[in-house]
C-alpha cells in the first residue's frame, strides 16, 4: 500500500510538473508606467507577437514610482522623467539600453537626445515630452488677464476657481518662475520666498489640488484654469473647444519620459523587444493619439499634429531661453522643497 501511495504521488508531480511547462507557459515583463499613458491596446498587441505575459502598474508621480522600486517591488521597464532617470542613473538602479536592438531608433527626434541627464542615451529611450503650463476657459478667463503670467494664479478674481497640481517640484516650479528665479535654484532665501509664495496662494486662492483627475473636471468646465501637462491639456481641448493653453512668459518646465529597464529585469532582450515594438511609427501614433502627448517618434507626431489634434497648440513643446528641465536635487535639497511642500498643503 505504502509503494501504490508512492507511485501516485511521484505520478501527481510530474503532472504538475507537465502542466507548469506546458504552452500555457509564458514569460512575464513587468511595466511600471504613468496612468493612462499608453494605448491598452498596443500592449495586448505585443502580447499576442511575442506570447509573452505583460504585468502592467501605473503610478501617478515620480516620487510614487521611486518609492515602490526602494520599497522592494520590481520591475523590468519603467518610464520616469528625466530628472527622475538622472537620479536612477547615480543610484546605480539601470540597465544600459542595447541601442543594436532598438531598430526603430531612426524614426527618433534627434533634438530629444543627448540631454544633460544622459548625454550618450546609454540609460533612456524617449517616449513623451512636452511643457507644464496653464488649461483655461475662454468664456470665464479674461486673456487681458494672462498678461501677468504665472502670478494670474494669484488673481482674486478666480478665487476657488482653480485646479493646482498636487506635485512638490510642479507647483514649486509655478511660485519660483512667477518670482524670477530658476525652478532649479538651491539658494535658501529663494526657496523660502517660493514657500511664502504658495502659502499665499493657498490662503488667497483656495485652490484645489489634483492630478489625473483634473482632466475629466476640466473637460466639463468645472473651473477656471488648471496647472496642466501639456498633453493633458490636448486631451481637454480634444473635447472642449473653449478650453486653451498658456505658456507664461517667465517661462516654465519642459520635460522628457523615456523607457529605463531596471537592474532588476532578468530576460533585457524581451524588454528591449517592448522598447522598440513601442516606438515603432504605428505603435507611437496609437499611443499619442490615446494619451494625447507629444510622441518622440518624429513620423507619429507629424501625422497626429496634421490630423486629430491639428489646430491644438499645445501638441507641441517650448524650449525657450527661460524654460527648463529639472535638474537632480541633492537630498539636502529634495528634503528643504519636501518639508515645505508638507507645510504648504497643511495650510
Amino acid at each position: 500500500m505504502k509503494k501504490l501511495i508512492s507511485y501516485v504521488a511521484v505520478l501527481a508531480m510530474a503532472l504538475v510538473s507537465l502542466v507548469g511547462c506546458g504552452s500555457d507557459s509564458k514569460e512575464v515583463l513587468k511595466v511600471f508606467n504613468w496612468g493612462a499613458y499608453v494605448d491598452k491596446d498596443v500592449i495586448k498587441d505585443f502580447e499576442r507577437e511575442f506570447n509573452v505575459k505583460v504585468i502592467y502598474e501605473e503610478y501617478d508621480s515620480n516620487e510614487s514610482m521611486y518609492t515602490k522600486l526602494m520599497g522592494g517591488n520590481q520591475y523590468d521597464i519603467m518610464v520616469p522623467s528625466e530628472y527622475m532617470i538622472e537620479r536612477l542613473i547615480k543610484e546605480d538602479l539601470l540597465t544600459e539600453i542595447d541601442w543594436t536592438k532598438i531598430t526603430n531608433k531612426d524614426s527618433l527626434d534627434s533634438n530629444v537626445l543627448n540631454q544633460s541627464f544622459d548625454p550618450e542615451n546609454n540609460y533612456w529611450v524617449p517616449y513623451f515630452y512636452g511643457n507644464v503650463g496653464i488649461v483655461y476657459d475662454t468664456t470665464k478667463v479674461d486673456a487681458a488677464d494672462l498678461e501677468a503670467g504665472w502670478e494670474v494664479l494669484r488673481n482674486e478674481k478666480y478665487k476657488g476657481n482653480l485646479y493646482m497640481y498636487d506635485s512638490e517640484r510642479d507647483s514649486f516650479m509655478v511660485a519660483l518662475k512667477a518670482l524670477g528665479y530658476s525652478m532649479n535654484t538651491t539658494n535658501d532665501a529663494e526657496i523660502e520666498e517660493a514657500y511664502n509664495w504658495l502659502v499665499s496662494q493657498r490662503e488667497t486662492m483656495n485652490p484645489t489640488y489634483g492630478t489625473d483627475d483634473i482632466i475629466d473636471l476640466m473637460k466639463g468646465s468645472e473651473k477656471s484654469m488648471a496647472v496642466m501637462y501639456s498633453g493633458d491639456a490636448v486631451d481637454i481641448m480634444s473635447e472642449n473647444e473653449d478650453m486653451a493653453y498658456y505658456l507664461p512668459n517667465e517661462g516654465t518646465n519642459y520635460w522628457f519620459d523615456g523607457f529605463v529597464v531596471s537592474k532588476d529585469c532578468t530576460n533585457t532582450d524581451l524588454a528591449m523587444e517592448f522598447i522598440n515594438f513601442m516606438i515603432s511609427d504605428e505603435n507611437s501614433l496609437a499611443n499619442t493619439l490615446e494619451v494625447g502627448y507629444l510622441t518622440s517618434n518624429t513620423h507619429a507626431a507629424k501625422e497626429a499634429s496634421e490630423n486629430d489634434f491639428d489646430g491644438i497648440e499645445a501638441y507641441a513643446i517650448r524650449m525657450g531661453s527661460k524654460d527648463e528641465v529639472f535638474a537632480y536635487q541633492e537630498m539636502t535639497v529634495k528634503e528643504k522643497f519636501s518639508n515645505y511642500w508638507t507645510k504648504v498643503k497643511a495650510q
